[in-house]
């Protein structure tokens, strides 16, 4: 079953869809997972692959586009702003915590990459999440920023790009936007990117395949990091040597003082887990052992 919802966050109305486990009936309640994904991305993307499996093990599990991206409202559209993205997870939570389908209690969060920073500070402040859950995280800090983008010198020519089309912003009352994701126009945020430039994969309709590059220093500013000490909540991370930031991973797991499991497969690229068969469904089982164990 697959129902298309909606709910509130900060004035906004978001979009969602409600999957539930095959043969659900209105007497029965079972527990319920959010799963978000990838910076800049929609809900039909790899959030959706993931709660197609987690319904299948037996989860009410919730997709939804977060303010400013796919069907969701929001005056700003895609602009990456992790502070909003928290916010609308929390909204997401108490939606479905009180869902009629969903246990008493019973919610956790599962997200992917850019996402694995804001479902575990989410959980740091929202009572409703009781379980964190993330596959291929990009965890940042400021090491790490200044590691991935060029140094002192690169994060302050990004910043002031951003800063830049905020006062276009400003000035004309018009967002300026670059590609998300391109193979041949060097502007692009994910130039050369697999998985959103294949059709079959990412390259999606429902997905708008731009960027406003004012995101930049709420992006660089944004320490994901630093949740682990606050994180008091059952922990899980599903990550490969062969994907984005896997030190970073290590680093995060190492500081979380709750309950935690980790799984390491062996040569998974970033964007393979997001749709491979295997990969997806190995992080997904230990997804759904690791909810069933603590919701």
């Amino acid at each position: 079953m697959d129902t298309r919802i909606t709910f509130q966050s900060q004035g906004d109305t978001l979009v969602g869809r409600l999957l539930l486990p095959p043969g659900f009936s209105a007497d029965r309640r079972v527990p319920g997972v959010l799963v978000t994904g990838a910076w800049f991305t929609v809900k039909e993307q790899m959030p959706l692959r993931y709660a197609h499996e987690m319904a299948e093990r037996g989860f009410a599990a919730l997709v939804f586009d977060f303010r400013g991206f796919g069907e969701s409202g929001g005056a700003l559209r895609q602009r990456e702003t992790p502070a909003d993205k928290i916010t609308d997870i929390q909204a997401a939570a108490a939606f479905l915590s009180q869902r009629p389908e969903v246990a008493d209690g019973r919610i956790g969060a599962l997200g992917l990459c850019a996402s694995a920073g804001y479902v575990t500070e989410a959980a740091c402040n929202s009572p409703a999440l009781r379980a964190v859950a993330v596959v291929a995280p990009w965890f940042q800090d400021r090491a790490v920023v200044d590691a991935v983008y060029g140094g002192t010198a690169g994060v302050a020519a990004l910043r002031q790009v951003g800063e830049h089309a905020r006062a276009v912003l400003a000035a004309s009352g018009q967002q300026p936007f670059i590609p998300a994701a391109s193979l041949s126009d060097e502007r692009a945020l994910m130039f050369g990117a697999q998985y959103y430039t294949e059709a079959h994969r990412g390259l999606i309709p429902a997905w708008r395949n731009e960027a406003d590059p004012g995101f930049w220093p709420d992006w660089l500013d944004f320490d994901g990091l630093t949740g682990a000490e606050r994180l008091h909540r059952p922990f899980l991370t599903v990550q490969s040597e062969a994907a984005a930031l896997p030190q970073a991973a290590r680093q995060f797991y190492a500081r979380v003082s709750a309950a935690k499991a980790e799984l390491w497969l062996d040569n998974v690229s970033q964007f393979d887990f997001y749709d491979h068969d295997a990969p997806v469904s190995a992080a997904c089982d230990a997804a759904a052992a690791h909810f069933r164990a603590y919701l």
